[in-house]
């Protein structure tokens, strides 16, 4: 009987070919980070836009009483978004009577305190109209 011994595997060829598999595992990797990344800041899509401004509908001027028997005269416009319904604007005029009403006329008259009054105005018509109207534009402001 002859004993046969069989060749010890060449460890360099396994080692040489693991490397290599290796080197292109990570190679893959890479080019997919690469890919995720560019996709992100270039190509995702952006989420909700902005809506576009549409049609403008002025509203005729009302007066509103102030503290002190002082009282506004105060014209709006709306700026609807684009394709907004007709909208009814009886229902901005409530509103801008309830923000108004029963405030001194010094804190109509200072320029900050009327921007914040706006915005809460701007609030209540999102709400009231359903984000139909983007703002709110006075036209008209005379306090006496």
């Amino acid at each position: 009987m002859s004993t046969a011994t069989a060749a010890p595997p060449d460890k360099g060829a396994a080692d040489a070919k693991s490397s290599k598999v290796r080197t292109i595992g990570i190679a893959v990797l890479v080019l997919g980070l690469a890919a995720g990344a560019a996709w992100y800041f270039m190509l995702r899509p952006s989420g909700e836009t902005e809506p576009k401004p549409g049609e403008v509908v002025a509203l005729e001027p009302i007066q509103v009483n102030l503290a002190g028997g002082h009282y506004l005269r105060l014209g709006m416009a709306l700026q609807l978004v684009e394709g907004a319904h007709e909208v009814d604007g009886s229902k901005a005029l409530d509103a801008a009577i309830t923000v108004f009403s029963g405030r001194p006329v010094g804190e109509v008259n200072k320029a900050e305190s009327r921007e914040h009054l706006r915005h809460e105005l701007n609030e209540v018509l999102h709400e009231r109209y359903h984000d139909e109207v983007m703002e709110v534009l006075f036209t008209e402001f005379v306090t006496q």
